[in-house]
């Protein structure tokens, strides 16, 4: 009997999570026995993840750089990326903005739901934060986020997933000085991180048997924490919008890869489907990279020079998805709320999210930080800001899950480009958990 694929496991766990869910909010008990006995299991998944995460960063990132025996290769490499990343980013802020622009869904919310909607959310715990975050990073200085890029503590940087941007200064800081001593000075640390990487891995491939379990718990958790169908009603319109502007972004994507790689969209989006599942699932960039990671180096043959810098990176400065998300939803709020945007208020937006996409954090919910920094750039009214959040905080978390699937994506596609104009794009070393077990059995 031929085994099943990974992705189509995930996918069964995902629609038996979902059914579980709406079977559990039935019943008087039902969220809190998801609560208590089923979302734990989801959660030390993603524990895992995020366990193993940094380790990889370090081991792959130095393994990378490493092999590279030539700095100026590295230097190719950064350019290029940073370069695609940012192209990315404005497509798929324009793609939002033309469609909201088009369709107008901020036009059909009644005033009825709009105060609803407030009396709902805008004293809720989530608008509080995500308007108190939004305002420490406006009193940031220009030149804050290089500041913020560069550790005083490499211990302390490499303690705490939320510093990805100061694991990755530090260790390519190490990998360069590793570079200028010498090879053969250098063989007995990058030996020690070769195996690691390994290590790592193994780690990832050994998770992975996991996944499907997983990701029925974490969905069942989605389905009965959601919020009051009506009002998710109320928004399906935006919420549409926002979907269909993201799968234009994977439809650009697939263009992409085809056209640049020479390589089969449906392949590339079939290798990646595990990663994406995760991605949707977790709704973290940073605790679906290890995943992405193995897929793009095993399974589509993205050399690990390239990967290892490509996709740490754009975990956590590339943000097509949520950066179009914010487009759509700055503008969906004005419409709803009767604010004018000029034209000028729309390029704006175009800068401001692009901007604040890098200092994003790859977690859950940085998104609204980000959005409330985009609506401040374009002088919406102070007073109505918790207004403007509570009106789509209804249907975040389900947009959340959406979006992470296009960052991690394009994360993806970027990777194959930069590896593909630097001639790193190879075939595929797919490796199993079990690979070694017959040897320690």
């Amino acid at each position: 009997m031929r085994k099943l694929e990974l992705h189509w496991k995930i996918l069964i766990g995902m629609v038996l999570g979902i059914l579980f869910g709406f079977g559990m909010t039935q019943i008087s008990w039902g969220a809190d026995f998801v609560n208590d006995w089923i979302n734990p299991l989801g959660t030390i998944f993603v524990k895992l993840l995020k366990l193993i995460a940094i380790p990889l960063i370090l081991a792959s990132l130095v393994k990378g750089i490493s092999d590279l025996k030539d700095i100026s290769k590295f230097r190719n490499i950064g350019l290029r990326t940073i370069a695609t990343y940012i192209g990315t980013t404005v497509v798929a802020i324009t793609i939002g903005l033309l469609l909201v622009n088009v369709l107008k869904p901020g036009n059909g919310i009644s005033n009825e739901t709009i105060a609803k909607l407030t009396e709902t959310y805008s004293n809720d715990g989530g608008v509080t934060s995500k308007l108190e975050e939004a305002s420490k990073q406006k009193n940031s200085g220009p030149l804050q986020f290089l500041e913020d890029m560069v550790p005083d503590n490499a211990f302390s940087a490499l303690s705490d997933n939320s510093l990805m941007l100061q694991v990755i200064f530090f260790t390519i800081f190490l990998g360069i000085s590793m570079l200028l001593i010498g090879e053969k000075r250098a063989k007995p640390l990058k030996d020690f991180f070769d195996a690691l990487n390994d290590v790592v891995l193994k780690m990832v491939d050994l998770i992975m048997l996991t996944a499907p379990v997983a990701v029925f718990a974490l969905l069942a958790n989605v389905v009965v924490s959601s919020g009051d169908p009506d009002l998710l009603f109320a928004l399906l319109k935006y919420a549409g919008v926002v979907v269909l502007g993201l799968f234009l972004m994977i439809v650009f994507y697939a263009l992409v890869v085809s056209g640049f790689t020479k390589y089969n969209p449906l392949t590339f989006l079939s290798k990646m489907s595990p990663a994406q599942l995760l991605a949707f699932s977790t709704s973290s960039s940073a605790a679906t990279l290890p995943v992405t990671m193995e897929r793009v180096e095993e399974h589509i043959g993205v050399d690990k020079e390239v990967s290892s810098f490509v996709l740490p990176v754009g975990a956590t400065i590339n943000m097509d998805g949520t950066s179009l998300y914010q487009g759509v939803a700055a503008v969906f709020i004005s419409q709803a709320l009767g604010f004018d945007l000029t034209f000028a208020d729309q390029l704006t937006i175009v800068l401001t999210a692009l901007l604040a996409s890098i200092g994003s954090a790859a977690v859950p919910g940085a998104g609204m930080v980000m959005l409330v920094i985009v609506l401040e750039s374009i002088g919406f009214p102070p007073d109505k800001l918790a207004i403007g959040l509570a009106l789509i905080f209804a249907v975040d978390r389900p947009l959340d899950m959406c979006r992470t699937v296009v960052n991690v994506t394009g994360d993806a596609c970027v990777s194959m480009m930069v590896a593909k104009s630097v001639g790193k794009l190879g075939k595929p070393r797919i490796k199993n958990w079990d690979d070694h077990y017959q040897e320690v059995k």
